[in-house]
């Protein structure tokens, strides 16, 4: 096979097309190269959408931590959650803490 064939089959005409050629390159640019490219684009998409997902996150941390808060402005409420989490006591009283075994004996 000559050149000349090889040059004249459609195929080919079709790539070497100055216009194919040109656009080729222009997506070739677009898509891997430029500041602005697809990958890039690509990249700060999963940023944003982790970003989202943190943003709830946070959003429904502080809305547990503001019921959390309101729950315990009673001055009892506040001193049962200190009694029962930091094991605090009041003058002249004495607590037991009774720890139940869970492991299944055999």
């Amino acid at each position: 096979m000559t050149f000349k064939q090889i040059k004249n089959k459609p195929v080919v005409k079709v790539i070497t097309n100055r216009y194919v050629m040109i656009l080729a390159i222009f997506i070739v640019w677009m898509v891997f190269f430029d500041e602005n490219s697809w990958i890039n684009h690509n990249e700060f998409d999963k940023e944003i959408d982790k970003l989202k997902s943190e943003k709830e996150y946070y959003k429904s941390q502080i809305d547990s931590d503001k019921a959390f808060i309101n729950k315990h402005n009673d001055r009892e409420e506040l001193e049962k959650f200190a009694r029962e989490q930091y094991k605090m006591k009041k003058e002249n009283e004495e607590i037991y803490i009774i720890e139940y075994d869970t492991i299944p004996k055999k």
